[in-house]
């Protein structure tokens, strides 16, 4: 697993996914907050499995 998401791309990966998580226990408090760990995985890996599909990378080292 090569590198694809790159600095902008990943905080604001990490921001919205604890964001979507703080749904849990704050707002409508349903367990669909917890989607927001996989942008935070992605985020922090620095690996989205959806961009060699659609041919995107936004890290500059890759």
């Amino acid at each position: 697993m090569q590198a694809n998401v790159g600095g902008i791309d990943r905080a604001l990966r990490i921001v919205v996914g604890l964001a979507l998580i703080s749904l849990v226990f704050v707002g409508p408090k349903t367990l669909w907050g917890l989607v927001g760990i996989v942008p935070i995985l992605t985020g922090l890996v620095r690996f989205c499995p959806v961009y060699p599909l659609l041919g995107i990378n936004t890290c500059p080292r890759a």
